[in-house]
Formats: structure tokens, sequence, C-alpha cells
């Protein structure tokens, strides 16, 4: 089942425009179950997920955030979900009203139709809200219908109370808090959890956004008349124009370096200062820096959200590996105080982790894929905006550990 958002414009030049004039995109013009905005919106009535279930069986849903720009919320009304998979990887499992989706995330639950077959049930997607900028405050339904339940010719009319009572409301950060504390990794005999115990590198990260001062003669449609920009560390990632991957195997070093700073250059309250007034002329540098650890590094990452501008959710996507949470919290992570508190014997296994808004969350990774993998966040704009970075995980001493060469048919670039 994909959740997803539907723009009447053109996407990519919604954009371009953004890219243009530095400001925030236009927001989505509805979203959608299975590319289905429902009958909320006008003139979608026909444009309606029903999906037919028979009383007493147990169904499997697959749940896709595939949004551009939305963490979103999704529940169905009377009935309980029973998570039971993340990101393709087996969960312990528990039962929940409602799940809470970042875009990339895969989320498996289990829905038991055991309700009395009387008319149908609204199962609604809206979003998880965090930011202060604009947004699509809308919500999209569907219906779980009853093959008993008989409809009439025409098309299911907009029931009179049309959200579920058991879905969260926009701004519930303590549901999703709950929701993200409750996923663990089965860590049994046949599905062990993997997770690096001890470690040899750990990289601290700010995640955040930023402004930069617009050019002479330019104009900007950003915060103040300037351009919405974001980095980690203060980076703002520059896409090179030759692949890394290439440079790398071939071993060119060229169009990028690795030497991404592996803790913040300036070290304040990240997520206890005014938004505005104390980060306005926070300038990130443009640079293609990577992260490069030899092959089979126990890894940790912590990402911290920051208050520049606005302290928001971001869900951090690692390609090429997945990693195990095993730390979130709220405000300043303490390096001398938060590891403590690890869990180091069934933390969840992803591949997009949600940063709690105003927080930071402890990622470990075994790095024993050789390659070059994107680190970025899931919310387009801030990708597209700078908020992304990489690793180079350099080839191990047996061939199995090696990065394989280019196909013979690779196109030039």
């Amino acid at each position: 089942m994909n959740t997803g958002e539907w723009w009447n414009a053109d996407v990519d030049a919604v954009e371009n425009e953004m890219m243009l004039y530095g400001g925030g995109p236009n927001v989505s013009d509805a979203y959608t179950i299975n590319g289905l905005p429902g009958p909320l919106y006008p003139c979608s009535i026909k444009d309606t997920l029903i999906q037919t279930v028979e009383r007493g069986k147990t169904y499997l849903l697959r749940i896709i955030n595939a949004a551009l720009n939305d963490e979103l919320f999704f529940a169905v009304a009377n009935h309980t979900l029973t998570v039971v998979e993340i990101d393709s990887v087996y969960t312990k499992p528990f039962t929940t009203s409602a799940i809470m989706i970042a875009p990339g995330q895969t989320t498996n639950v289990l829905l038991t139709a055991n309700q009395i077959p009387d008319g149908m049930f609204v199962m609604a997607a809206r979003p998880y809200l965090t930011s202060v900028f604009p947004f699509d405050n809308s919500t999209t339904i569907g219906f779980l219908k009853y093959n008993t339940t008989k409809l009439g010719r025409e098309k299911p009319p907009l029931p009179p109370s049309s959200l579920p009572s058991n879905l969260p409301s926009m701004e519930d950060t303590a549901f999703a808090t709950n929701f993200s504390n409750q996923l663990r990794s089965l860590a049994s005999t046949d599905y062990p959890c993997n997770v690096p115990k001890e470690i040899e590198k750990r990289v601290i990260t700010t995640i955040g956004l930023s402004l930069q001062d617009c050019h002479v003669n330019e104009t900007c449609k950003g915060y103040r008349n300037k351009r919405f920009y974001a980095s980690m560390n203060n980076q703002s990632f520059i896409r090179p124009s030759r692949s890394v991957l290439e440079s790398h195997y071939l071993k060119l070093n060229t169009g990028y370096a690795s030497d991404f700073p592996e803790k913040p250059p300036n070290v304040f309250n990240y997520t206890g200062v005014d938004p505005v007034a104390e980060n306005i002329n926070m300038n990130p540098e443009f640079s293609t820096r990577l992260l490069e650890v030899p092959f089979g590094t126990k890894l940790e990452i912590v990402l911290q959200d920051t208050n520049f501008l606005n302290p928001e959710n971001h869900p951090i996507h690692v390609h090429g590996h997945n990693f195990f949470i095993v730390g979130r919290g709220f405000g300043n992570f303490d390096v001398y105080k938060d590891p403590a508190g690890y869990n180091l014997v069934d933390p969840p296994e992803r591949n997009t982790v949600a940063v709690p808004v105003g927080g930071w969350a402890a990622i470990r990774i075994n790095a024993d894929n050789p390659g070059v993998w994107f680190i970025h966040c899931h919310l387009e704009e801030h990708t597209s905006w700078g908020l992304a970075t990489g690793f180079i995980v350099k080839s191990g001493p047996e061939s199995s550990q090696c990065l394989l060469p280019p196909p013979s048919d690779l196109p030039p670039c």
C-alpha cells in the first residue's frame, strides 16, 4: 500500500523554481493511497481506494511512504495494526492504533478483519507536522470494505465523520516517539541482531537548515530575501560532475575530498537557541567532502538536529548498508552520558532513521560493503538544498571484499 503526494504541476518544474529563487517549494495538492486521493479532495470521489476484505481473515499490508516531503501517519478506523517488519527486516511484533512512516521507509503490518461488517471503515493518511514552513494541510482517505457489505450504484459517499478517531493529530510528536521506541529487532537464533557492541569510529554531525546571502543582482525568495540551504556539519553537499564511485575505483581522487568533518565545527546549544536571531548568518560551506573508512569498520554516526531556522524531524537514509538505531533522544547529544543508555541487545535495523525533532539519533553500521555510498535526508527539498554527504568503504584484503569493476557496457559520462 503506497502513501504519497500529488502535484497538479510538474514536479521537476516545482523543484527547478525552488532552486532558481532559493525559496521553499510549492506544497503538494493532495496526498494519496495507492495513487488515489479520495473523496476529501474536490472532484475525487471516483478516485478512491476501496479495499475489500473477508471477515475473520488476517491481511498483510505492505505500507510504503513514497511522498517527497512529508512524514505521514496512517490508521484504519476501528482496527489495530500489528507491526512485523520495517525496511525489509523483521521486528518483534507489537500492536498499535496507527503508524508513523517517513519518506523512504517501509512498514509491514498485519490487520485482522474482526469488525462487524456494517458499512465501510475509513483508512487515512495525513502529515506528521514538525515544520513551521507551509505544508499540505490535508488528508487522504480510502475505505476498508467487508465483502458482505453491499454498495449502491453510487460511489462511496463522504462519511459524516470522515477521519478515524485513532488517527494521530498532525503535531503528535508523543505518538511518533512512542511508536519509534517500540521498534525492536527479533534478535533470535534464526534472525540475529548483529549490532556492533564496540565501535572503531564515532562521527557526530549536525543536520539542519540554513540561509545563504543572496548574490548581487540575484532575486532570492527565501526567508529575509535570502536562499534556503541545508547542511551536515555546516557542509552543504555539491554533487560532482564526475562519478565519485568511478573516481574512487580508478584512484583518481578528483571531484571530491575524503575529509568530511567528524564533529561539528562549532560547539553550542544546537537545539536550545533562537532559530532565527542567533543563527541567521550561518552561511554553509559548499563542498563534496566524504567520510572514508577501511573495510569492516564498526562505525557510529550521531545525527544531531539543530534549531537552524526550524527544528524538524529529518528522515536520514544511508545507501548500501542497513544500520542499527542504538539510541534516540531530545535535546543535545551528550557523548559522555547518552551512550550508557544505548540499546545494544535488540535495536531496530533499518536503512532510514527519522531523527527526532529537536533531538538526535545514533546509528551503528558494519561498513562491509565496499564502494561509495550516499547519505541524505529523504525530504527531497532538503537533499536538493545540500543536506547530504557520503562515505567511502575501502576494499578489504579478500577478493570477496573488493569493489567490483564497472560493467563492460557502462556508458561514458
